[in-house]
């Protein structure tokens, strides 16, 4: 791997939010994966009445090891490494919560002086989103930088998207203003699957933070669990017609972007074709207009 300061060797956050930047539980099940798996500690903890809407983030109840009730709130807390100054390869730090619902500066003003009383020298922001994609396939995992020595060296591309964000977002915007470079990465999941926890994306975020990082994740139950995952949708499927044929059309249109034949005129022939058997079908049953998704499945 080219020598990317702040990623190869360093002290490197990983960072993720349960919420709107958590479709399937995937980044967060990434930084849960590695809290399991590493030896790290709570190194600070945001306050929850700061930042969190009660009616929104609401508390839950559950019972203890000794089997008494207790309320747990939403909350923010940053873990870090029992040895932070490892011989060689990365010290990982860990950012995990729940995503806040206001003081957005604020927080980000908090989080910062952690990050830098840590001496942090890279950000790597994880997220997922639910997408028009097959279960069948592989998971697309996407990373971009705003770094350009970053983007350089690992050869990732800078994110053209514009719209809406959430706190990734603006936690990436004031590293960069910090000089701490970052790495943003996103997984595509099944929306028709958006109701259950995703261990597939997980999965393939893990291995795609292996490529950035000096890290080896264990992988725990999440082979066995991405396994089952995928065998229950496709049992669902077997006794859903409709559902099972729009999963073809799914696994068509991925196969055609995949083909090493590939061009760019064959990707934008298959998604016109897509689009017409979408509308078409709206048409016939009056589901709702083109931007609507033609199936709507059951929760799962």
């Amino acid at each position: 791997m080219p020598q990317t300061p702040g990623f190869t060797t360093g002290r490197i956050l990983v960072v993720a939010f349960e919420g709107w930047n958590d479709a399937g539980e995937a980044a967060s099940g990434v930084v849960n994966t590695l809290k399991d798996e590493l030896d790290v500690y709570p190194l600070a903890e945001v306050d929850p009445e700061d930042y969190f809407d009660y009616q929104f983030n609401r508390p839950t109840v559950a019972a203890d090891d000794e089997g008494n009730r207790q309320l747990i709130w939403p909350s923010v807390t940053i873990y870090g490494p029992t040895e932070p100054n490892a011989p060689a390869g990365s010290s990982i730090y860990l950012l995990l919560g729940t995503e806040p619902s206001r003081g957005w500066k604020t927080f980000t003003e908090e989080i910062f002086e952690v990050v830098e009383d840590a001496e942090i020298t890279g950000i790597v922001f994880l997220g997922a989103m639910l997408a028009d994609v097959p279960h069948t396939r592989p998971i697309s995992v996407s990373a971009s930088s705003e770094n350009a020595a970053v983007r350089d060296a690992l050869g990732l591309e800078r994110s053209n998207y514009e719209g809406p964000v959430g706190i990734l977002s603006v936690l990436s915007n004031a590293a960069e203003k910090a000089d701490i470079p970052t790495v943003s990465v996103w997984a595509s999941v099944p929306h028709y699957v958006h109701n259950a926890p995703s261990p597939k994306a997980t999965l393939a975020m893990i291995e795609k933070l292996e490529e950035l990082i000096d890290v080896v994740i264990p992988r725990g139950d999440l082979v066995a669990e991405s396994t089952a995952w995928e065998n229950g949708i496709d049992a669902l499927a077997g006794d859903d017609d409709e559902m099972a044929a729009y999963i073809e059309q799914l696994e068509q249109a991925r196969d055609t972007v995949d083909s090493p034949e590939a061009s760019g005129d064959a990707i934008a022939e298959e998604f016109e074709r897509y689009l017409q058997r979408r509308d078409g079908k709206e048409g016939r049953d009056g589901r709702g207009s083109a931007g609507d998704d033609p199936w709507r499945p059951p929760s799962i």
